[in-house]
């Protein structure tokens, strides 16, 4: 039982650390709120603006100068960020058009840092 333990113990600090790090799609379309309205479903956006209001347990009402929108932020893409309504954001994910709702399902979340 033991030896067991130990190999258990072993491969489980074998395994390598995965962090919140990964693949950025610089080729996402940067657009506003309301024209990732009008975009196609399964279209990859990146909008910049705040996050004003929490709808549910990971939708949002996210708004910027030319509209808002619900987006869908899953708890393992915030990669321990804490933001309130002040923080200007910039989400890239994909549109989901469903029946008469469009909802960006996010992929990435990042603070845009402000230039001095």
């Amino acid at each position: 039982m033991q030896k067991f333990l130990s190999l258990v113990l072993l491969a489980a600090v074998s395994v390598p650390f995965v962090s919140g790090a990964g693949f950025v799609d610089n080729n996402a379309a940067k657009t506003t709120v309301i024209n990732a309205l009008k975009m196609n479903n399964n279209s990859y956006v990146t909008v910049e603006g705040h996050i004003v209001k929490r709808i549910s347990d990971d939708k949002y009402t996210f708004k910027d100068s030319t509209g808002s929108m619900t987006v869908e932020i899953d708890n393992d893409k915030w990669n321990d960020l804490t933001v309130n309504t002040q923080d200007k954001l910039e989400l890239s994910g994909e549109i989901e058009k469903k029946f008469n709702s469009v909802i960006l399902d996010v992929e990435r979340v990042e603070k845009v840092k402000l230039s001095k």
